[in-house]
């Protein structure tokens, strides 16, 4: 009977200590649902498959005796980490909890953190962090300034290895934004979500300007002016539906391949839409994205960083049920120039998918990069290189379509033949050019035009003559540059059966250290 009761008092002790984990302050609780946001274990809950979650380090405590914390000490200290399924693959994960000491982070946080992320390390499956915290434990002093720096390392150590997602979903501030923007996608909610080295405070008192939290680092300037995010929701439910669809086309790590679904899409599906998309005019507009959905599985293209940079387009999709990331100049976007945030946008979407074994397909109209003096004294000639740099490097099944202009050294930085794409196709509308017909035919023929008795009239028949000879995919085709030249309304049977052939792709780079891209 005694150690019955022993016994009985030990699990009622626990089941005590788990409801105190759980519910640390019903009053922060309610702070917390009143701001219109779901608390850190709701999180968790809410984003992995029901009945998954398995919580680690629920009943760890701070160490700290200064300022009084000794008598202010709650299971958790502040962050709920733990491991789930999502679709029924594992995660791990940590979600900050804002009822604790406003979700600052300090040693014992940090410990945390970095466990789960050893964790989801050593077994390869992707990281998510969910972000709601003040910052720094002012308390703890330089103690979480060092737990900053251990995560910072793991979010380096995990890179190109284990797929790492960051949710924002309250403040992100100061030193505690390196580790998200370290991670591979960052996911805002909108009014709640925000991201900022310094607050607005500090700006007024060092700059003068005077700007609210929102218009300083909220979902919508991150998504459409910095590009430091990836995706931007209404709430905090749509970014777990954004996020799980995001993770169906991420293989759990960089020694597996994604996840393959069975398609119901006919892979020898012709879209004769295809065949007359291109206008007439070389100058007119028109939507890549249009092309994209015709030519993938089911039209259903997941676009990342859709409000930036907008004259390229990168995103996740399907080809006979295999995962593949799309990059594909946008004409209705500054003609699809390559200018300098689009250069970073499609290198670092290119690095991703190389890291984690998603093949590269590639859509090519453009006319070149984006000049001016804005763009020079930006550095295009350096971020330019970035996307070029990117290309070259990865080893994935690289797959281009140039569709209409492919000119100067824009063709060669979209994936070209020559940067060693394994399949390269042009639609009979393609322009495969150093420049523009009017710009060559002004420059080759300067003289004879100037003394042309109607240099209108000669200038025209030059254009004619040299669009005739020069300004198709053939004369590229007749050199291997192109693979073939096919109907549009053929291009996704033909990338299918490339892509078929490709899976088995076997390329290595030279031994080294790793190489200088030009950051």
């Amino acid at each position: 009977m005694t150690n019955t009761s022993t016994s009985a008092l030990k699990i009622a002790d626990l089941q005590r200590r788990r409801e105190q984990a759980a519910n640390p302050d019903p009053r922060a609780i309610q702070k917390q649902h009143e701001r219109g946001k779901l608390t850190a274990r709701e999180r968790a809950v809410a984003l992995l498959d029901p009945d998954s979650f398995v919580e680690l380090d629920a009943f760890a405590v701070h160490r700290t005796s200064a300022f009084g914390m000794e008598s202010r000490k709650v299971l958790g200290d502040g962050v709920v980490t733990g491991h789930g399924t999502i679709n029924g693959r594992p995660v791990c994960l940590f979600s900050q909890d804002f009822t604790v000491f406003g979700g600052s982070l300090g040693e014992v946080f940090a410990e945390k953190i970095c466990k789960v992320m050893d964790l989801a390390l050593r077994m390869g499956v992707p990281c998510i962090g969910i972000n709601d915290s003040g910052g720094a434990r002012i308390q703890e002093g330089v103690v979480s300034l060092g737990g900053y720096a251990e995560i910072f390392y793991r979010n380096v150590l995990s890179s190109g290895v284990i797929p790492q997602l960051s949710v924002i979903s309250g403040p992100c501030a100061g030193g505690a934004v390196y580790s998200p923007v370290m991670t591979d996608f960052i996911l805002m909610v909108k009014g709640i979500g925000q991201m900022y080295i310094t607050g607005p405070d500090v700006i007024k008192t060092v700059t003068g300007e005077e700007v609210g939290f929102e218009d300083l680092g909220g979902a919508l300037i991150h998504n459409s002016r910095s590009g430091v995010a990836h995706f931007a929701a209404d709430s905090e439910p749509e970014t777990f539906e954004q996020l799980r669809t995001l993770l169906s086309f991420l293989p759990a790590n960089n020694m597996e391949d994604p996840p393959r679904v069975t398609p119901d899409d006919d892979p020898q599906r012709m879209e004769d839409i295809l065949n007359t998309i291109i206008p007439d005019n070389p100058r007119r507009p028109y939507d890549i994205t249009r092309v994209i959905e015709a030519v993938v599985d089911d039209g259903f293209f997941f676009e990342v960083q859709p409000l930036w940079a907008r004259n390229i387009v990168i995103g996740f999709a399907r080809l006979d049920g295999y995962a593949i990331g799309v990059v594909a100049n946008q004409p209705a976007h500054l003609a699809g120039t390559l200018d300098i945030d689009s250069s970073v946008k499609a290198a670092r979407f290119v690095r991703f998918c190389d890291a984690f074994n998603i093949p590269i397909v590639t859509f090519v109209d453009v006319p070149g990069f984006l000049p001016g003096t804005q763009q020079e004294y930006g550095g295009i000639i350096r971020h330019g290189a970035k996307l070029l740099y990117a290309y070259c490097e990865a080893t994935v099944p690289k797959l281009t379509v140039i569709t209409r202009k492919a000119y100067g050294g824009a063709y060669d930085v979209m994936a070209s033949k020559h940067i060693r794409a394994d399949f390269n196709f042009a639609w009979p509308t393609a322009e495969i050019a150093v420049m523009g017909v009017d710009a060559a035919v002004r420059i080759i023929f300067r003289k004879e035009i100037g003394e042309a008795a109607d240099p209108v009239a000669r200038t025209a028949e030059l254009v004619e003559d040299y669009q005739k000879r020069f300004a198709n995919p053939y004369v590229a085709a007749e050199r291997g540059y192109v693979d073939t030249v096919i109907e549009p309304r053929e291009t996704r049977p033909a990338l299918i059966r490339s892509l078929r052939l490709a899976r088995t792709k076997r390329q290595s780079l030279p031994a080294r250290k790793h190489g200088n891209i030009p950051l």
